[in-house]
């Protein structure tokens, strides 16, 4: 069942009482910001709490779990967040929750809606700005910690407020989170300037990798798991190389295959357009997310899935 409006949300959200709050798989700033950001809000009024991820808190984000502890309480409730599939709850909270998930809040126009109730607002360019906004709904004080989290989720998701879809809410929104005590400056810096060596040789290889089609309208790069080995990179870290192919000038469509370390057949793309619709092209690979950045997974030798995908994003131009 479809959740309406915001107020409803919130109005679910303050009823309910010792939460599981689930985030995807390979975590970006988006899901374990609104994951977090939520848990700390309803336990400052006096809702237990927790939040579980299949690959725990990446290090690139411990900052925002400063002194977060599970509490110990019988689970009620379960919420999913920045979630468009179950399948993207990665092994073992798939098994556990695809089939009992009892609120969902996502931004995904592709979200499959497979919870008993969902809130989905795909014109939203953050989960983190959605539980901002039942917040402010709601009414109280979002603390410096809260704050910290839901700016890192505005924050990534729009480019550092870049990106086509950064609304005049967001920018709203990190000033206020800003007057509540975020770390703007250090979260920035930390998401957006500060690279570990691993992650800087990984995209000189990667570049190396790049090929271009339709004129150099179309650029693809790849990311291997030797190159991800031997360059020591933190897979948390690989979402950033998703903007390398549309930074070359003349590219409108800009491709990253990622080779997946559980199974060396299957790459992970990520689609990044200038005008085409990413999501349009992903969902021809059973994938799917937002216009102007979506992603898939698709099975092959890496030549045989490049030529595919680059085949299907010459349609869109």
């Amino acid at each position: 069942m479809k959740i309406e409006t915001l107020n409803d949300l919130a109005k679910k959200l303050t009823q309910i009482d010792n939460v599981t709050i689930l985030t995807h798989a390979r975590p970006d700033g988006d899901t374990v910001g609104a994951g977090l950001g939520l848990c700390y809000w309803l336990r400052s009024r006096g809702i237990k709490a927790n939040v579980k991820n299949s690959d725990g808190f990446p290090a690139l984000f411990s900052y925002l779990a400063e002194g977060y502890e599970d509490l110990d309480f019988e689970e009620k409730t379960v919420v999913s967040v920045d979630v468009a599939d179950t399948k993207l709850l990665g092994s073992p909270l798939e098994e556990e929750y695809a089939d009992r998930i009892d609120i969902c809040v996502d931004h995904h126009f592709s979200n499959r809606m497979f919870a008993r109730e969902s809130y989905v607002d795909g014109d939203c360019c953050a989960t983190c700005l959605i539980i901002y906004n039942v917040i402010k709904l709601v009414g109280g004080e979002i603390s410096p910690l809260a704050a910290d989290c839901l700016y890192t989720g505005i924050a990534t998701d729009t480019g550092c407020f870049m990106f086509e879809g950064t609304s005049p809410d967001a920018h709203r929104a990190a000033a206020d989170l800003k007057e509540a005590g975020c770390r703007a400056a250090e979260i920035n810096r930390a998401m957006f300037q500060v690279k570990s060596r691993g992650r800087i040789l990984g995209e000189q290889k990667a570049i190396s990798t790049m090929r271009f089609s339709e004129d150099g309208r179309i650029a693809l790069i790849t990311v291997t798991n030797e190159i991800i080995d031997s360059c020591k990179i933190d897979r948390a870290e690989l979402d950033a190389f998703a903007g390398i192919p549309l930074s070359v000038e003349g590219v409108e469509i800009g491709i990253t295959l990622k080779q997946q370390a559980e199974d060396p057949t299957a790459y992970k793309a990520s689609v990044r357009t200038v005008s085409a619709d990413a999501a349009a092209i992903a969902s021809r690979f059973g994938g799917g997310g937002h216009v102007r950045a979506a992603g898939c997974t698709v099975k092959g030798s890496e030549k045989e899935v490049a030529e595919r995908l680059m085949a299907a994003a010459a349609e869109y131009l």
